[in-house]
């Protein structure tokens, strides 16, 4: 399972990890939290699903979502450096998108989704298009996700 090879590459480096979630709402960390031992890696999480929580946890310049909007690569970037400060980690992975089945836009639709993660040896930020029921893309994000995170660690 990726989490689990995820959460032991963590431990290997000495290395700890946060999450700051929009359309995920905290899958990301129930998955990581379904491995035993997980604490000795994983620290905790953010649920920012609203503008107003984003910029005031996590630190997102209100300027950055106005200009931006919340589903956007300044925004998750912001999230992910926001939930390394607020809760102390050396790694963070930030979700915010447009799981459905409403809310999309001809520039954003349904199944968009921005992830950022970060270590203290590099950062990445990658838009997605997924596509399926809510369910369907919020575990393709959440996958996607930790694989991201997974594939910059030295």
């Amino acid at each position: 399972m990726i989490t689990q090879r995820l959460l032991a590459r963590l431990q290997q480096l000495g290395l700890t990890v946060s999450t700051a979630e929009s359309c995920t709402g905290g899958n990301i960390a129930h998955r990581l939290t379904l491995v035993p031992g997980a604490s000795e890696a994983y620290s905790g999480s953010v649920v920012s699903y609203t503008n107003q929580v984003k910029s005031s946890l996590l630190g997102v310049p209100e300027e950055t979502l106005r200009l931006y909007g919340a589903v956007s690569q300044n925004t998750v970037t912001a999230m992910a450096a926001g939930v390394c400060r607020a809760i102390g980690t050396d790694c963070a992975m930030a979700t915010s998108g447009i799981a459905g089945p409403g809310g999309g836009t001809p520039s954003k639709p349904v199944g968009t989704v921005w992830i950022a993660v970060r270590t203290p040896y590099r950062e990445e930020s990658r838009c997605f298009h997924f596509s399926g029921t809510r369910s369907e893309i919020i575990n393709q994000a959440t996958e996607a996700a930790i694989s991201l995170l997974l594939g910059i660690l030295p």
